[in-house]
């Protein structure tokens, strides 16, 4: 299935500096795939060199771009020509399968929910990446788009991931767990007690409460919690690994002997540096949307940029938008109790 992808390469830190040779590296890479460069053209276009007249790359000129600083109110309401605005609309209007943005999350988040619009039956959009784990990788949502969330949230995000993972892994039944601050069906707070009852009668695979640790040791492939939880465990893992990496360094630059010793480690260190590299995870699917929106790092280099229209492409081609949809529509009709009317 050929994917069409619209690309924000104004958004974030670098620019189309970043953008635009991650394009084209994708472009190489993915014969099947289309992109849309969605930027200002007189910037973008002596950028392709010759690569401009590829039938399989076109450029949408869009004259604003959204600040990373700016206000997401006043760039949805003061910014309908940004990079950014311009690549949704190519998704809303059929012209693009997916679109790709490394600018202003809350501005993305804004814009995507204005233009997208919800899928019947979920109330909220949630953000969802895949972390790395010691046998491979988990997803978890929401990471910062609901900082409060009732049980049915928490629901509907379990959902959306299960469906998530079963389209791009080709798992049948992922498992999923609720994040919390114990195993046991007692630990937690009246919400999170209420979600993890709704997820137990929701036919999903529920393998009950993950405490932090098990985030990471893999306990399930899909990972549960309102995004002010989500977001605090995601920058202090972020955190971690930094302070890790730099501490590692210092220890093997100490002297003549860790110097050494970090030469005979070399290869190892090296496996251990890409195996947990965050550029490999980048691309966050913003869930929930009659679209596919992905935001990646507002830093990301071209690889990590790579990374997250690799996503996007994933994702259109494995109909992830469709399965969420069909998933909620068989549970209008099967509503556990205490569920809602939005499930």
């Amino acid at each position: 299935m050929t994917a069409r992808i619209a690309i924000d390469c104004m958004g974030g830190d670098h620019g189309p500096s970043v953008t635009v040779p991650a394009a084209l590296r994708f472009l190489v890479e993915h014969s099947a795939a289309q992109l849309i460069l969605v930027g200002q053209e007189s910037v973008l276009r002596p950028m392709l060199a010759t690569q401009v007249d590829n039938p399989r790359l076109r450029i949408v000129h869009a004259s604003e771009v959204v600040g990373m600083d700016e206000s997401p109110a006043l760039a949805l309401r003061n910014k309908k020509d940004s990079s950014m605005r311009v690549a949704i609309n190519l998704v809303k209007a059929g012209e693009a399968d997916a679109c790709v943005s490394a600018g202003n999350t809350g501005a993305l988040m804004a814009i995507s929910r204005f233009v997208l619009k919800m899928l019947p039956g979920i109330d909220r959009p949630a953000i969802c990446a895949p972390l790395p784990t010691v046998n491979g990788h988990t997803h978890m949502l929401d990471l910062g788009a609901n900082v409060d969330c009732g049980p049915e949230h928490l629901l509907q995000f379990g959902i959306m991931g299960a469906m998530l993972v079963s389209a791009m892994e080709h798992k049948d039944r992922p498992t999923v767990g609720l994040l919390n601050i114990g195993e046991e069906e007692i630990k937690g707070n009246e919400v999170v007690k209420a979600a993890a009852e709704l997820l137990r009668n929701s036919g999903l695979n529920f393998i009950g409460n993950v405490e932090g640790d098990g985030i990471y040791k893999g306990d399930a492939d899909v990972v549960v919690c309102d995004g002010f939880v989500g977001n605090v465990a995601l920058k202090t893992s972020e955190g971690l690994a930094q302070m890790l990496g730099s501490s590692l360094r210092s220890e093997f630059k100490r002297n003549w002997l860790t110097k050494l010793a970090a030469l005979i480690a070399i290869s190892v260190l090296n496996n251990f540096k890409r195996r947990f590299d965050h550029r490999r995870y980048n691309g966050a699917i913003l869930l929930g949307l009659k679209g596919i929106s992905v935001k990646s790092h507002g830093s990301a280099d071209e690889l990590a940029f790579g990374n997250a229209i690799s996503r996007a492409y994933e994702a259109a081609k494995n109909q992830v938008v469709e399965r969420i949809a069909g998933r909620i529509a068989e549970m209008t009709t099967t509503v556990p109790a205490g569920a809602g009317e939005t499930v």
